[in-house]
């Protein structure tokens, strides 16, 4: 059951096209497993930080190969400031191993084979889905969840497995990636979390919360 209309919901993308026309991952990376590693590092952590320390982590370790083989400690000191590095540094050579153990060194497609990866979830497995493969997916991050929960696309809810779902319904398949790289770029630009901008909105026409219909306290968490 959609909670906007079909027209509501094609204005809100087209216009998110037009004031985004770049969509992409804000996180560098050449491999697919460069993406996979730098989504995990990711984790509580800025996309930005994240790109000052894998140059690092990928020129000291090249291949996937040498990940596999790295010392723990030592991953850990090159990532030590994206936080909780210790068990980041243990999920990247713990999957480097399970890759070419059991994929051939090559990141699986599929959302089944992504989770069985250690510290994978279904954010970083939808990133690669779409990014890497392609596919439908929906990456839903605290932008997105909040942008999502404030247009009216979904029912305002914070978790994040329930706003994938939700936005499956009422998002084609073919734009989904896109459009949830185009809610981060809004959410920093112009739709924060406290004091959106929106008198200069795209979407503002649009959006259930310019039309009183969201609740106060999602600003405050996400």
């Amino acid at each position: 059951m959609f909670l906007k209309s079909k027209k509501s919901v094609s204005r809100i993308i087209e216009r998110l096209k037009e004031q985004y026309p770049d969509a992409r991952c804000s996180l560098d990376y050449e491999k697919d497993y460069e993406l996979l590693f730098s989504a995990r590092l990711a984790a509580q952590c800025t996309d930005a930080r994240v790109n000052l320390i894998t140059p690092v982590l990928f020129s000291k370790y090249p291949t996937l190969a040498a990940l596999a083989e790295a010392d723990e400690s030592e991953v850990s000191a090159i990532i030590h400031s994206c936080g909780f590095f210790r068990t980041k540094a243990r999920d990247i050579i713990l999957a480097s191993q399970m890759l070419l153990r059991e994929y051939h060194g090559r990141v699986p497609d599929t959302m089944e084979e992504l989770l069985k990866l250690p510290g994978i979830g279904r954010k970083t497995a939808n990133l690669i889905l779409g990014d890497i493969y392609g596919k439908p997916a929906i990456v839903a991050d605290t932008h997105c969840i909040r942008i999502a929960g404030r247009l009216g696309l979904t029912d305002g809810t914070k978790d994040p497995y329930k706003t994938e779902l939700q936005l499956q319904q009422c998002i084609p398949p073919e734009e989904q990636s896109d459009f949830c790289h185009r809610l981060v770029l809004h959410g920093r630009a112009i739709c924060m979390a406290r004091r959106p901008r929106c008198e200069i909105c795209p979407v503002a026409p649009d959006c259930a919360y310019m039309a009183g219909g969201e609740k106060g306290s999602q600003d405050e968490s996400l």
